[in-house]
């Protein structure tokens, strides 16, 4: 079964005008910078959005086995440590998610104040909350949490010491500069 002419016509038409028409002479590379609006180098680093992207992956790993090991001894725990822990697993589940939004956003786009959030995030909040999880032996540390727990620890400092926000900061500073 095959299309009338006219609609055939018109998709085609449609076509040609939204995707690229390889009958058309292509842009120059001076079109290209001039149509995307930048010349300079791309500051993202690679290490960063690495390390991002491997703690992403592990996050689920994490936050499963937290969730095991949390249900397997909640019975023995007291309650404010019941509490506690609870808390601080809802807090950091929502505390990665932006961290690694953050992260990701800002890296890639080349964003101080969302890489200057990620860092905050994870220096101020991340990091102490995964002390208390690692080293507070109140609450009955299995051995696979303290992996999980080194981990993710790792990872957290290893994206603090990236110094993240510098290479972008100095791009817009050498901007801004010429601005003026």
């Amino acid at each position: 079964m095959e299309l009338p002419e006219p609609i055939r016509r018109r998709l085609g038409d449609f076509s040609r005008t939204v995707f690229v028409d390889q009958t058309r002479a292509q842009p120059s590379p001076e079109d290209h910078v001039r149509f995307l609006g930048h010349n300079s180098e791309v500051v993202s680093s690679l290490p960063l959005q690495m390390s991002l992207f491997f703690n992403m992956s592990f996050f689920p790993l994490w936050w499963i086995s937290e969730v095991v090991m949390l249900h397997l001894k909640y019975p023995v725990l007291p309650d404010y440590y019941k509490f506690i822990l609870i808390t601080i697993v809802i807090l950091m589940t929502l505390i990665e998610a932006i961290r690694l939004y953050l992260g990701y956003t800002g890296n890639l786009q080349e964003k101080v104040p969302e890489l200057a959030g990620f860092w905050l995030l994870s220096l101020l909040l991340q990091f102490p909350l995964i002390l208390f999880q690692l080293f507070n032996q109140a609450i009955l540390i299995q051995p696979l949490e303290r992996g999980v727990h080194i981990v993710l620890a790792v990872f957290i400092l290893t994206q603090v010491n990236f110094n993240c926000c510098f290479p972008h900061s100095n791009k817009m500073n050498v901007q801004f500069e010429k601005i003026d």
